[in-house]
Order: C-alpha cells, then sequence, then structure tokens
C-alpha cells in the first residue's frame, strides 16, 4: 500500500506518474469530440511472426532474462505483460539503448542520444526509467560526446532492475504460465 510520499515504492512511483500523466491529458480542452476517444487495445500484440518456443527453451527464461531478451517470441511475450502493468518503459529503454549500440554515424547518434535521453532519463521525461541521481548524472556527462557507451551504465541499471523486479513478475504471470502449459 502506498503511503506518504517518500516512502513510495517503486511501483506506487511509477503508477502515480503514469496517473499524472493521464490525468493531464484528460484535464486538456479537446479542440474536438475525436480528442475525448481514448485508444485502448483490447487485444495485446500478438508475439512476433516466429514459433513458439520449445518448452525447454520458454524455462530457461525463468533463470535468464538475456536469453528471453534474445528470442523474439519471449521479448513480445514479456513486453505485452509489461504493458498490462503498464510498467513497460524500462524495457522500451532498453531496447533503444540497443538499437542506439548500432548506429554508426555520429550525428545520428547525437540525434538519437538526445531523443532517448528526453523521453526516458531526464527528470519528468514522458517514460521516465527508475534510475539513481549518480547514473543519470554519469549518462548526461556521456553525452556531451556521445558514444556507443554513452547509455551503457544506465542500461545495465535497469537490465539489473528487469532481472530483479519485472523477471520474476513474469514468470509468476498468465502470459507465461501459459507458454509453459
Amino acid at each position: 500500500m502506498c503511503k506518504g510520499l517518500a516512502a513510495l515504492p517503486h511501483s506506487c512511483l511509477e503508477r502515480a506518474k503514469e496517473i499524472k500523466i493521464k490525468l493531464g491529458i484528460l484535464l486538456q480542452k479537446p479542440d474536438s469530440a475525436v480528442d475525448l476517444v481514448i485508444p485502448y487495445n483490447e487485444k495485446p500484440e500478438k508475439p512476433a511472426k516466429t514459433q513458439k518456443p520449445l518448452l525447454d527453451e520458454a524455462l530457461q527464461w525463468r533463470d535468464s532474462l538475456d536469453k528471453l531478451l534474445q528470442n523474439n517470441y519471449g521479448l513480445a511475450s514479456f513486453k505485452n505483460f509489461l504493458k498490462s502493468e503498464f510498467s513497460e518503459e524500462n524495457l522500451e529503454f532498453w531496447i533503444a539503448c540497443e538499437d542506439y549500440k548500432k548506429i554508426k554515424s555520429p550525428d545520428k547518434m547525437a540525434e538519437k542520444a538526445k531523443e532517448i535521453y528526453e523521453e526516458f532519463i531526464q527528470t519528468e521525461a514522458p517514460k521516465e526509467v527508475n534510475i539513481d541521481h549518480f547514473t543519470k548524472d554519469i549518462t548526461l556527462k556521456n553525452l556531451v560526446q556521445p558514444s556507443l557507451s554513452s547509455f551503457e551504465v544506465a542500461q545495465k541499471r535497469i537490465h539489473a532492475l528487469m532481472e530483479k523486479d519485472s523477471l520474476p513478475r513474469f514468470v509468476r504471470s498468465e502470459f507465461y504460465q501459459e507458454l509453459i502449459k
């Protein structure tokens, strides 16, 4: 239960941010009735068009976030699970960092680094990930001269958080339990 602002657990802070964003959107005066429609995807995204994993492979995901993230079907299932909990920002950040590391052009790297920082790292970012100020400061300093390792520390922290927090919840979820039946 969420008691007192200073003692809010991670999930309560995330939910509070999500509610704040949604309330802000709702309180804006719509330009037309169409703006009042709030999209809701009743069906989760289908996992990537790959075969359902073999039982042995899916069972390995319980102990290895990396194996889960390397499997397209597992990644899609994990993402759908996180979306159902309104907590997909960590995975989206991790994926954005993986995509960032593939960029070759310094100009495109600087542009993408700015986008990632503004979307996930800066205070009050739309999809702000939960990292400490020390990690935020290191990341910001790394962005003065963007390189392939600019987000390395932050990405490792988020990976550890997903491994410790999100993966165990996923393994207990219906999303995963259906896969291993």
